[in-house]
């Protein structure tokens, strides 16, 4: 099996500002939704769907954060990863992505727009996975979490939320 840094290098990724873990954007659809067919939470136009390869290592993590936009996770290989979604409702879910089905992990993660995700490696050197957006994923629909906001309103996760905040 490849390591992180092989794998880093092969696809020429780049950390991920603010979020963390290690990311190159593999696609971003031509077409684009005009800001008036949108719902009023995205600020401009957005591209029909973008995707990304996405790699976190035993160093880094996916903080806090939720976006505009509804996402889906893909898990490819390497490691077990955490992940904790913080939905609007005040519900909370914790799921693992990998390749053990028959035992709960899933390969698959969608995270419905407007919902808190973060994400972290078990155990291992590296879990490689991509991540679809539609409508398309533009920076400024990234809004990381705040601790104590985040503790204040789902204070049964307090142990993973102060795991994938900064501040």
């Amino acid at each position: 099996m490849p390591t992180a840094k092989q794998i880093i290098k092969f696809f020429d990724m780049k950390p991920l500002p603010d979020e963390g873990g290690y990311y190159v954007e593999t696609y971003r659809c031509q077409e684009k939704i005009d800001k008036t067919m949108l719902p009023k939470r995205f600020a401009s136009e957005r591209s029909i769907g973008t995707t990304i390869l996405y790699l976190l290592t035993l160093d880094t993590f996916s903080a806090l954060h939720r976006l505009a936009c509804d996402e889906m996770f893909h898990f490819y290989f390497g490691s077990p990863v955490t992940m904790l979604q913080l939905h609007p409702d005040s519900g909370s879910e914790v799921l693992t992505l990998g390749h053990d089905i028959f035992n709960g992990q899933h390969v698959q993660v969608s995270v419905p727009a407007g919902s808190w995700q973060g994400c972290f490696l078990n155990e291992g050197e590296f879990a490689l996975m991509g991540t679809t957006t539609s409508p398309g994923f533009e920076f400024e629909d990234l809004e990381l979490g705040h601790r104590k906001v985040l503790l204040t309103k789902y204070p049964e996760q307090q142990q993973l939320i102060l795991k994938l905040t900064r501040d």
